[in-house]
């Protein structure tokens, strides 16, 4: 029987994918649809690795029982999405310690919103309202990948987002009725994550080449423009219903269009961020450094003891 030539196989699989059927890891896929999705999945595990730090910086200082114990939870859950992530990423060839090697030495690239300062206990509130729900938005589209095992992870890891969603929330309304100290610090807050989190999105995608391949082989079936839109679209109503203010004084509701109008964020600000040089991109890494070397006994225990567990096995 004929092999078919890398021109039939490309064809099939675009048929595939226009069908809405999923690409599973054993499949053939282009080499470009596996380095977009590695590279895709692996920044948003380092993003979630590291998105730990700005609010896990709070736990000892959160007020009272029940928040420490929220946000406890929730840093916990950041780290269970990296893994489900690296594991999803692994279905391609990559090991997690390439991966790791490359976040440790600067090399990879995750979420500008995690290179930004948290100064006051507001900035957990607004983190888990308005980034988590700007995330949400995105993962929920990432949840209908055309990449299988991308998609399943997705979708667990949306759930689990939806109630840090509710904890932000939570921590905002309380200081909304608190005193006038307290709503000046959640409008502060506001106002320093407004444009990190409209750039989380990304660029406009005319502007990107992998945007523009994602979108044609539905690894993401939204482009960034759309989920950007939808944010704005969704957290504008909830800003002005706590009384605080949107700080961009061009956005309003367009009703010929339906949707808010708003000021495009500075993309060379998050060129400049992603590429390392953001406010805190230093201090994130070399938490992560200290947390990888003092770790390291505890990876090679878990070696150890998976090799004496093969020896056994086959003795």
């Amino acid at each position: 029987m004929r092999e078919k030539t890398n021109e039939e196989k490309l064809a099939e699989f675009e048929e595939r994918v226009g069908r809405g059927q999923k690409v599973e890891p054993g499949d053939w896929m282009p080499d470009d649809y596996r380095k977009n999705l590695i590279r895709m999945i692996s920044q948003h595990a380092h993003s979630e690795i590291v998105g730990q730090l700005p609010e896990g910086k709070w736990i000892p200082y959160a007020p009272g029982f029940r928040r420490k114990l929220t946000l406890i939870a929730k840093v916990q859950d950041e780290a269970g999405h990296g893994q489900l992530l690296y594991r999803a990423a692994e279905t391609l060839g990559k090991s997690r310690e390439e991966m790791m090697e490359e976040l440790l030495a600067g090399k990879a690239k995750y979420s500008n919103v995690f290179n930004y300062p948290t100064p006051t206990w507001a900035d957990v509130g607004v983190i888990g309202w308005l980034v988590d729900t700007a995330a949400v938005i995105n993962q929920t589209m990432l949840a209908q990948s055309s990449y299988g095992p991308y998609g399943r992870a997705m979708k667990r890891i949306c759930y689990e987002e939806s109630f840090h969603i509710k904890q932000g929330y939570d921590a905002i309304v309380a200081l909304a009725k608190g005193t006038p100290e307290q709503r000046t610090m959640a409008q502060d807050s506001i106002n320093r994550w407004w444009y990190p989190t409209l750039m989380m999105s990304g660029p406009p995608d005319s502007l990107s080449v992998h945007s523009q391949l994602a979108m044609k082989w539905k690894i993401k079936t939204k482009t960034n423009e759309q989920v950007r839109q939808e944010f704005v679209d969704h957290i504008v109503p909830q800003i002005r219903a706590l009384g605080f203010d949107v700080p961009d004084p061009d956005c309003r509701f367009d009703e010929t269009l339906g949707h808010y109008r708003y000021t495009q964020p500075d993309w060379e600000e998050l060129k400049r961020v992603v590429n390392g040089d953001g406010p805190c991109n230093a201090e994130r890494l070399a938490v992560r450094r200290k947390a990888h070397h003092e770790g390291r006994w505890v990876r090679e225990a878990l070696a150890a003891h998976h090799d004496k567990q093969s020896k056994n096995a086959a003795a």
